[in-house]
């Protein structure tokens, strides 16, 4: 196994120069801050936004949801019943697979959708401020890498199949 950046061999882990630690402390900073907007003026958890969010690009089953939110399927579960329940989003019929249902976004999640979509590409752009174009151009492109290899490592490399 190689040596990571910045550490010397036999050196301690430490937590501040982990970037999966700083990944995560990162992404649940931001998550707490917007969950807390979303929560206090739409009534909705992340794991519900989410969930509009995708289907606001597309109709789609809660197993298809799992994968494209990385998300597990108790979660995806819990917030599509929560969402179906509050008639934001429609649950049919799969056409091909009868054991399946495609979750739609109802016109009223779609009306919650536009309303909360602003917000969010607000909250993004505040939080970007600081930084240039090309700074979070190369951020979304190594984010983009380091969930490929994450993917690879776990056998999930959708490229290896």
């Amino acid at each position: 196994m190689s040596k990571a950046a910045g550490t010397e061999q036999g050196a301690g882990l430490s937590l501040d120069d982990y970037l999966p630690f700083r990944l995560s402390i990162a992404s649940n900073a931001v998550s707490k801050l917007i969950a807390r907007a979303y929560e206090d003026r739409f009534g909705l958890t992340v794991p519900q936004w989410r969930l509009i969010a995708v289907l606001a690009e597309q109709p789609m089953t809660q197993q298809a949801l799992v994968a494209r939110t990385m998300m597990d399927k108790v979660m995806v579960s819990r917030a599509a019943q929560t969402l179906t329940t509050r008639n934001l989003v429609v649950r049919s019929a799969h056409e091909i697979d009868g054991r399946s249902h495609v979750l739609t976004l109802s016109d009223e999640g779609r009306r919650l959708y536009a309303e909360v979509a602003p917000m969010a590409l607000d909250y993004e752009a505040a939080l970007l401020t600081g930084l240039t174009p090309k700074d979070v151009t190369q951020m979304k492109r190594l984010l983009i890498r380091l969930e490929g290899a994450a993917a690879k490592l776990s056998g999930e490399d959708p490229a290896a199949s």
